[in-house]
């Protein structure tokens, strides 16, 4: 079997590419450039071929396609927080612009495409509404990473169905666990914690918290089992922000839990409080005024029974152990930036 990786050094990407190493396939893992550093990590893994790829070159994704069984698009930009180098546009550019190469790229010559999406395609819930299913599609777009992730999604599928592409797509929720090689929003809230940002309170939201370990395996059964669709990979409850630094404090006592939650009136100053930690405590830039009001008084709610169903999928790596690695893999990150850690 031969796999086709796009953004395979990312942190889903990685982790997959020496995954399906480990099962035997042949793969061609594709990066956005051959001299970023991050590749590193995929050249110590045997047999493994790495291809320079800007998703948006469609004859160059074609050629790339070419003898490929399945075809794994992780290609995105991860982003909330956007700086000097990716603006707003480009996170929604991006992810469009790559889904639909993937799909054209894909017709007529590979067997599956698994695309990479996410839990925020889904509606958020006010609290006692019923958890999302494959069935449900975001409509609030104000937050640029919710748009690129949603019409990604949506393009996908219409092109699919007009090139006759057996796409799946798996929705992950916050990507957590050991293996990656640079920040993501994920462990950016993650670190922000260690650091204290949460100390004098949390805001009244939670997370769709899952392990890189079970994120992989729902890729790999969305690849081999016999099956199209949108599957949910989450776990089957999602703490809340202040349930997080109470675990993180119970595995390692000195990384403060928050003392309580933050009255309502006070989430439009979030991201400035925000702002504020960063360059005091030096903690990861995480939130936006877009993000909080798009959350604001929403809670993430998703069922994974589908995936529990139909692929035989379910989580396997305790929050608990999946926080720990996380703690030392930011841990080890932060020593060798000569941080404090």
């Amino acid at each position: 079997m031969k796999a086709l990786v796009t953004g395979a050094n990312g942190h889903i990407g990685s982790n997959l590419v020496r995954a399906l190493a480990e099962r035997g396939y042949e793969i061609c893992a594709t990066v956005r450039s051959l001299g970023d550093s991050r590749n590193a990590v995929l050249g110590a893994i045997p047999g493994v071929e790495i291809a320079e790829l800007d998703v948006r070159d469609a004859d160059r994704f074609r050629s790339l396609c070419e003898n490929v069984d399945t075809l794994f698009h992780l290609a995105a930009t991860y982003a909330y927080v956007t700086g000097d180098r990716t603006t707003d546009e480009d996170i929604v550019a991006d992810s469009v612009a790559g889904a639909e190469a993937a799909v054209r790229a894909a017709a007529r010559q590979v067997r599956k495409m698994v695309m990479t999406s996410s839990v925020v395609t889904l509606p958020m819930a006010k609290p006692g509404d019923p958890p999302a299913t494959e069935a449900d599609w975001r409509t609030d777009l104000t937050v640029p990473y919710f748009q690129a992730k949603t019409i990604a999604e949506r393009r996908a599928w219409e092109l699919a169905d007009q090139y006759s592409v057996k796409l799946v797509t798996v929705l992950p929720g916050g990507t957590a666990g050991p293996g990656f090689t640079r920040r993501t929003p994920t462990t950016d809230l993650i670190e922000g914690i260690m650091l204290g940002t949460l100390r004098f309170g949390a805001p009244k939201g939670n997370f769709p918290y899952v392990d890189i370990r079970d994120v992989v395996s729902g890729h790999i059964l969305a690849a081999e089992r016999d099956v199209a669709g949108r599957f949910i990979i989450c776990n089957d409850t999602f703490p809340t922000i202040r349930e997080l630094t109470e675990l993180m404090h119970g595995i390692d006592p000195s990384i403060p839990r928050s003392l309580w939650y933050l009255p309502d009136f006070l989430s439009p100053i979030l991201p400035y409080l925000d702002q504020l930690n960063s360059r005091t405590l030096g903690s990861p830039r995480a939130l936006t005024p877009e993000f909080v009001e798009s959350i604001h008084g929403r809670l993430f709610s998703a069922s994974n029974a589908r995936a529990k169903a139909e692929l035989g999928w379910s989580p396997q790596i305790p929050i608990r152990q999946s926080l720990g690695d996380t703690i030392e893999a930011i841990r080890a990150m932060r020593r060798a930036e000569g941080k404090k850690a």
